[in-house]
């Protein structure tokens, strides 16, 4: 245990614990705040000059200064540091070759919504999937995973904002932040993505209804004032937020894809009568898209890349695509014990993975 720990563990006991119950809520331990945990766990200047430069490069893209395509594409989940910095070392040794073409976001995402609530809710919750629940570790995780990844590879991540009043613990790090299909409808999500100064992703929600997404588009594009943390805040608007399609879920609970030729001109259409900057989509291939068959991806994001062939106002529109990848193709359940597979949703595997990152650089 090195110091930091050893004085946040110190903290933790030294804490004045409330026992009250407030409703239905017992206050167990209070949490250091974003500012507490980052001071003691800092990114290099270093690190946050490479932040700054792959910044930039994304918005290039977002805002049609550069014909790069981005390419989001890691594990479901980011359950264990070491494999998932394992993977992302893989992916710099990639992004090296192609990035003329490509610029590769890892996904690095340390917070996983449940449909029921019940499972591994990622490594906020959980630092070791087979023990407890420990937040304090769990924040403490999630930074230092994220400077570890950027550290060894270079590559600034992406992670999904399950938890709008965790955005501190990891603001300085992140290039790239998903709003998920549960989230997009809620006011707070949208408030505070308006204050991000890096890329948002909005998700069209489980009903896939687009006029719901580019609302949130809408929202957090502009300037807004709330409370956040304890705080009244004002913010100046996120002119990078844009548009993720995801695939649907009908109300019979059959899944819909939203990838096709049809789909990305209606949600063109749709773009062109609201007052939006920088018109932008990304795909996720997976979820909803494929059915959650994660080898569906591969042909998923061909067709999107026809797509774009066919039709220059899509190719303009679709900046890039989101897979679900990891060392190994699949999943097992939490204690599985396979390094480098999924304990949540199945993802493709590595070999196929690069594959078909040289198949979309070549595309380009």
């Amino acid at each position: 245990m090195d110091y930091n720990e050893y004085c946040l563990k110190k903290q933790r006991h030294t804490n004045t614990e409330r026992s009250e119950d407030t409703m239905s809520f017992t206050f167990i331990e209070k949490l250091p705040t974003p500012d507490e945990i980052r001071a003691q766990y800092p990114l290099p200047q270093a690190l946050a000059q490479r932040k700054a430069d792959r910044d930039r490069e994304i918005r290039e893209v977002l805002t049609g200064q550069s014909a790069k395509l981005l390419v989001i594409v890691g594990p479901c989940s980011a359950d264990n540091e070491d494999s998932v910095c394992d993977y992302v070392n893989r992916l710099a040794g990639l992004n090296d070759k192609v990035s003329e073409k490509l610029i590769l976001i890892p996904r690095i995402y340390t917070n996983k919504p449940r449909t029921t609530g019940e499972g591994y809710k990622g490594i906020v919750h959980q630092p070791d999937p087979e023990k407890q629940e420990d937040f304090l570790a769990g924040l403490i995780a999630m930074r230092k995973m994220h400077i570890r990844a950027v550290e060894e590879s270079g590559l600034t991540a992406a992670d999904e904002m399950l938890y709008p009043e965790n955005w501190g613990y990891v603001s300085d790090i992140l290039s790239y932040v998903a709003i998920g299909a549960r989230s997009v409808e809620d006011q707070q999500h949208r408030l505070t993505v308006s204050g991000f100064d890096v890329p948002a992703g909005m998700k069209n929600p489980t009903s896939g209804d687009f006029s719901v997404m580019l609302n949130s588009v809408f929202a957090a594009q502009h300037p807004h004032s709330f409370i956040y943390r304890g705080w009244s805040v004002k913010t100046d608007g996120n002119d990078l937020a844009h548009t993720v399609l995801r695939g649907a879920t009908s109300k019979h609970g059959n899944n819909t894809p939203n990838y096709h030729y049809e789909d990305l001109s209606r949600l063109m259409e749709m773009y062109g009568k609201m007052d939006l900057k920088n018109p932008a989509c990304i795909i996720d291939a997976n979820h909803s898209n494929s059915n959650k068959q994660f080898a569906q991806q591969i042909r998923i994001v061909k067709e999107v890349m026809h797509s774009r062939r066919l039709n220059a106002d899509i190719h303009k529109l679709v900046k890039g695509v989101m897979v679900e990848s990891y060392i190994e193709e699949g999943c097992q359940k939490v204690g599985g014990g396979v390094y480098g597979k999924s304990i949540t949703d199945p993802c493709l595997g590595w070999a196929d993975t690069e594959k078909l990152i040289y198949d979309l650089a070549e595309y380009e």
